[in-house]
């Protein structure tokens, strides 16, 4: 069979690998960077700081597709002439138009980093951590022209631990969907999966978060929700504890709940680059490694002043 992937990061590059492991051929790789970045400064940081699936690719000789949009009439003639049997997605931004969805022999595959129909959307990685789940997985699905809809093909779960943030959530899911690549395709080829529609009863929707979002709120939030909230976005975007005027930058692997009583919101407790918060729980929040926003060598001397 051959096969077109099409995406971004760890997630193509581990697509990649589950299609070499299903022993596929693959007619071309689409990386999302084509569609943003000018081609002559990606060609600059493809040679100065390859990513690790442009090595992939170079490395096992796939053809690197390069095309203005997965909807643009060069990439479905590309697809037409090459007579590519699967198209692959997974981290794309784009909406594909059904004419492209159609060309594929067999299919276009969407691969959703969440055990749909919960959690559609553009990042569930932190939406899973930030809500409290203790599972999150990755789906195959039938593209369609609705996002994150169309009818499953397999999923698989992967276990949510407690100190994971959404960088090792990330980690696990997409080296489960490598595995699961592999099953896919290997069905699909010899037309053993039964596509099943996905219960809309069940679905959830998270758009993306908003500025808003990335300051801890100690009024709103538990001690629990607040360090989810911190770990979930890491590494995408920054959280901020603000005191004052100041703003600081939590690290997410140096933040524990403990005993302590104050008013919500109120500092009771104060290091070298630590701060210690009380919840609006009866809890309190303790925040080592803080950096001050724009000026981290300012950090300890802005901590001497905050009042206890």
């Amino acid at each position: 069979m051959k096969v077109v992937i099409l995406g971004k990061g760890s997630m193509l590059s581990n697509l990649i690998r589950g299609v070499m492991l299903a022993n596929c051929e693959i007619a071309g790789v689409f990386r999302y960077e084509r569609l943003k970045f000018h081609p002559l400064f990606l060609k600059l940081y493809d040679f100065f700081k390859s990513s690790p699936e442009y090595t992939l690719i170079k490395k096992h000789k796939f053809r690197d597709l390069s095309f203005k949009s997965a909807n643009s009439e060069e990439f479905k003639r590309f697809l037409i002439k090459e007579n590519v049997d699967i198209v692959i997605v997974g981290t794309w931004s784009e909406k594909l138009k059904k004419e492209i969805i159609d060309v594929p022999v067999i299919g276009t595959v969407n691969v959703h980093p969440s055990l749909l129909p919960k959690y559609r959307g553009p990042n569930p990685y932190l939406q899973t951590i930030w809500h409290g789940e203790e599972k999150s997985g990755v789906t195959f699905h039938l593209m369609t022209e609705k996002f994150d809809r169309g009818p499953i093909l397999a999923q698989s779960e992967v276990e949510i631990l407690s100190g994971d943030t959404g960088k090792e959530l990330k980690n696990k899911t997409v080296f489960q969907a490598r595995l699961l690549c592999s099953e896919v395709i290997t069905k699909l080829g010899e037309g053993l999966v039964i596509p099943v529609p996905q219960d809309e009863n069940q679905a959830s929707y998270y758009e993306n978060v908003k500025p808003e979002d990335m300051t801890l709120n100690f009024e709103k939030e538990s001690s629990v929700e607040l360090v989810r909230h911190i770990k979930a976005f890491h590494p995408w975007l920054p959280v901020y504890l603000e005191c004052g005027n100041s703003f600081f930058i939590v690290n997410p692997y140096n933040v524990e709940i403990v005993d302590g009583t104050g008013k919500t919101g109120q500092i009771i407790a104060k290091d070298k680059a630590s701060l210690t918060v009380a919840t609006c729980d009866g809890k309190a929040l303790k925040m080592d490694n803080l950096k001050l926003y724009r000026f981290p060598w300012l950090t300890d001397f802005i901590i001497k002043q905050l009042c206890v």
